[in-house]
């Protein structure tokens, strides 16, 4: 993409379409977002993906839930207006109609719902799959999963003794730091001599949405499902943003098991959450009880120490 375009289209709903959509909304740009599910970011804590789809809302991005995709084409001489724009929240925007053809022009598109517009792009973030194909991998007998993963074990050997696999093509926790991870285990195996498996477990996380998102542990519905737990969580305006007249709201919230006290899951949207996940999750690591975040004398004025001051559940699952 060599310039912004005036307006896009971003399909999917997981952390790279959201992020994109943020990115771009940032930079100027018109953004909408289709999703054929009922929330975005799937598989992460509900009352967090809640916030955040409001919050991008509230910053200009045009999302739509159950929405996706039944008809596109370049924009021409048969699809030159968009006639059902206001009824997606859009203003109506006059572009001139290219040669027929044309390459890298705007393009039309009809959604699920009935709905026309035509964006200047349109960005597919529906997800992925491991690149294994034409590796010569069935050749060699390694065994290949339905997603065309490579399977291996817990030291990142495949069923055939002299290949390792590590990073995404294993589709384990597809993140940069833990395919860096795993190549070091690796090392540690192979030339080392000192079989080390990689810890899949409790590994922190964080969306770059806008606001930001971090997490680790389970999430209240996983939770939920496993024992009885309880529920600490709190939604407020940041004064750092509060003073300023804006709307922004951050939210906080623990997981925590009613049987043992351990926290089982923390889930921060706010900004610099990234950073406050990362702190947070060597206390969860480490199987910290809530009594041991209570414990925590608070830095204030801060975000982060609403983790340490929350003494009463919301509700108990």
């Amino acid at each position: 993409m060599e310039s912004l375009p005036k307006s896009i289209l971003i399909v999917g709903g997981g952390y790279i379409a959201c992020e994109f959509a943020c990115i771009l909304n940032g930079l100027g740009v018109e953004v909408t977002q289709f999703y054929r599910g009922a929330q975005i970011l799937r598989g992460f804590d509900e009352e967090a993906r809640g916030l955040i789809a409001d919050q991008m809302q509230e910053r200009g991005v045009n999302l739509h839930l159950g929405t996706n995709i039944v008809e596109m084409a370049a924009a021409d001489a048969d699809h030159p207006s968009v006639p059902t724009e206001e009824g997606m929240g859009l203003p109506e925007v006059e572009r001139p109609v290219p040669p027929a053809g044309a390459a890298g022009g705007p393009v039309w598109v009809k959604a699920s719902n009935g709905m026309e517009r035509v964006f200047d792009a349109v960005l597919f973030a529906t997800g992925r799959t491991p690149n294994t194909t034409d590796l010569g991998l069935e050749e060699a007998g390694v065994e290949i999963g339905r997603r065309g993963q490579i399977l291996v074990d817990e030291f990142s050997q495949t069923n055939v003794p002299s290949i390792y696999a590590i990073g995404d093509v294993t589709d384990r926790v597809n993140l940069t730091p833990v395919a860096i991870r795993e190549g070091m285990a690796f090392v540690e195996t192979v030339f080392k001599g000192n079989p080390t498996p990689v810890d899949h477990d409790l590994i922190p996380s964080a969306v770059f949405t806008q606001p930001e998102f971090g997490t680790v542990g389970l999430t209240e519905e996983e939770a939920r499902d496993r024992e009885p737990v309880e529920i600490y969580c709190t939604s407020f305006r940041p004064m750092r943003t509060a003073f300023a007249g804006r709307f922004d709201r951050v939210l906080m919230k623990l997981v925590v098991s009613k049987a043992t006290r351990v926290v089982l899951g923390c889930h921060i949207v706010a900004p610099n959450a990234g950073e406050m996940i990362q702190l947070a999750g060597i206390a969860v690591k480490m199987g910290a009880t809530k009594e041991d975040f209570d414990r925590t004398v608070a830095v204030h004025p801060t975000m982060a120490e609403e983790l340490v001051t929350m003494k009463t559940p919301v509700r108990t699952a």
